[in-house]
C-alpha cells in the first residue's frame, strides 16, 4: 500500500516540506533520522544511507535506457519520488535489469565464442564429421542388403571407431562449453593483455605471469612502449603542463605548450590519466581498421577482439591524417564520453617501403547529459541495440528481426 508523503513526514517527525528537500538530495540525512526513516518505510537503514540513493537512481536510469523500454516513455522525473515511495519495487527492478544485463553480456560472448572460437568450430566439425560416417556406415549396413561376412565385420569396426571419436569429441566439447561459465576468462592473446594491462596497482605487472606465449610477447612489446613513451614525456612534466591547457584540458594545446607529437600526449595522458583524464581510455588502430590496442575507459563497453562500430571517430580520423578530431558520442545505454581521434603517417623503411597509417582515439567520460549533436555509437553490429543505424553491416543478436531496419542501397 502506498503511503503519502505526510504520513511519512509525520511518522519520523519532520515538515513533508523537509522530506521532500531529502528525497531530492537537498538537505543532509543524520544518522539518527536515516534510523527513523528506515523504522517507519520498513527498510534496513543501509538502503537510506548516504551514496546509496545516487546509485540505486543511477541504476533506474539505465533500466529506463534499455533498449526493450522502447516506445515507452518513462517519468524519469519522478524516479527519486519512486525510488522513497517504493524501495521494495525499485531493488526488484533494479535486481531484474542488472540480472538482464547480466544475461546479455553472458549471451554476447557466447555467440562470440560460438561464430569465431578456432577450438570450437573444429570440435563442431569433427562431431558433424564423426555423426556423418556413422551415418554413412549405417545405411550401407541397412540398405545393400547381402553383404559378406568380411565387409560386415569392417563396417563394424568402422562404426566402433567413429562412435568412439563421436564419443570423446562429444564430451571434449561438453567440457568445453561448461568452461564458457567462467567469468573473465580471457579467450584470446590480446584479451590476455588487456587484463594483464587493467590489473591494479602502481608498478607494471610483469609479462611473465601471463599463460600463452602470444600474450607474453605482445605484453612484453607493449610494455616496451610504455617505457619509451615515459622517457620522452615524464609523468612530472606533463602533470605540471595540464594547467595551462585550458578547463577541460585541451590535448592538443597541451601538446604544443610541451613541443611533442600529440600522439605521444594522447598515449601517456591515458597511460597516467592525471587530473583532468581520469577514467581515461585508449584505442588504437591500423591502417585496415584492426585494433591493436585496447584500454577501457571508465563505463565504456568494449567489444570482443575484432569488432568494433564503424561509426567510432578513431575511424574518421584515419581519412583526414594529421588533423586532431574532437567529438562526444553516447552509447546505446544513454553513456556520454568526449573523444580525441588523431592519425598519422609514417614510412619506416623509407620513400621504397610501405607507407603505414595508424590512429588513436582518446575516450573520457562526459558528466552531465549528452548533447543533442552528440553522435550515436555501439560496440559492434552484433551486439548494439541501435535497429535504424545506417553503418550496420550485420543484424543485432540483441534486438528481434522484425525490429532490424532495412538498410537503402
Amino acid at each position: 500500500m502506498a503511503r503519502r508523503q505526510a504520513d511519512i513526514a509525520r511518522a519520523v517527525g519532520i515538515s513533508p516540506a523537509y522530506l521532500n528537500l531529502i528525497e531530492h538530495n537537498r538537505r543532509p540525512v543524520g544518522a539518527d533520522l536515516i534510523a527513523r526513516l528506515a523504522e517507519v518505510l520498513e527498510v534496513p537503514p543501509d538502503e537510506l544511507a548516504e551514496g546509496r540513493e545516487e546509485v540505486r537512481i543511477a541504476a533506474l536510469r539505465e533500466a529506463a535506457a534499455h533498449p526493450v523500454a522502447v516506445g515507452t516513455v518513462p517519468e524519469l522525473d519522478q524516479i527519486t519520488e519512486f525510488l522513497a515511495r517504493f524501495p521494495g519495487w525499485s531493488g526488484l527492478l533494479i535486481a531484474h535489469a542488472r540480472r538482464g544485463a547480466g544475461l546479455e553480456r553472458q549471451l554476447v560472448d557466447l555467440s562470440d565464442r560460438m561464430t569465431r572460437d578456432p577450438y570450437l568450430l573444429t570440435t563442431l566439425h569433427e562431431v558433424l564429421s564423426a555423426v556423418t560416417s556413422v551415418r554413412s556406415t549405417a545405411a550401407i549396413l541397412v540398405e545393400e542388403g547381402e553383404i559378406s561376412a568380411e565387409w560386415r565385420q569392417r563396417f563394424h569396426a568402422n562404426l566402433h571407431q567413429d562412435s568412439q571419436r563421436l564419443s570423446l569429441t562429444a564430451q571434449a566439447l561438453v567440457a568445453y562449453l561448461d568452461s564458457f561459465e567462467a567469468e573473465g576468462q580471457a579467450t584470446t592473446p590480446q584479451e590476455e593483455v588487456e587484463a594483464w594491462l587493467a590489473e591494479p596497482g602502481d608498478a607494471d605487472p610483469d609479462p611473465g605471469d601471463l599463460t600463452s606465449d602470444a600474450a607474453r610477447a605482445m605484453a612484453a612489446d607493449l610494455l616496451a612502449g610504455l617505457l619509451d613513451d615515459r622517457d620522452a614525456l615524464s609523468d612530472r612534466t606533463l602533470t605540471e603542463a595540464i594547467p595551462a591547457a585550458g578547463t577541460p584540458p585541451d590535448p592538443v594545446r597541451l601538446a604544443a605548450r610541451l613541443g611533442q607529437p600529440l600522439d605521444l600526449v594522447i598515449r601517456r595522458l591515458a597511460d597516467l590519466r592525471p587530473e583532468g583524464f581520469q577514467g581515461a581510455g585508449l584505442l588504437v588502430c591500423d591502417g585496415s581498421g584492426v585494433l591493436t590496442l585496447r584500454r577501457a575507459a571508465q563505463g565504456f563497453a568494449l567489444p570482443r577482439p575484432g569488432d568494433s562500430c564503424a561509426l567510432w571517430p578513431l575511424y574518421h580520423a584515419l581519412a583526414v591524417p594529421q588533423v586532431a578530431l574532437a567529438r562526444i558520442v553516447v552509447t546505446p545505454d544513454g553513456r556520454a564520453f568526449r573523444t580525441l581521434s588523431f592519425a598519422q603517417r609514417r614510412q619506416p623503411l623509407g620513400l621504397d617501403g610501405p607507407l603505414l597509417t595508424e590512429a588513436l582515439m582518446l575516450i573520457l567520460p562526459f558528466d552531465g547529459p549528452s548533447p543533442e549533436d552528440a553522435l550515436p555509437i555501439g560496440p559492434a553490429c552484433r551486439i548494439c541495440p541501435r535497429a535504424d543505424c545506417p553503418a550496420r553491416r550485420e543484424p543485432s543478436i540483441l534486438v528481434p528481426q522484425g525490429g532490424q531496419a532495412q538498410r537503402s542501397l
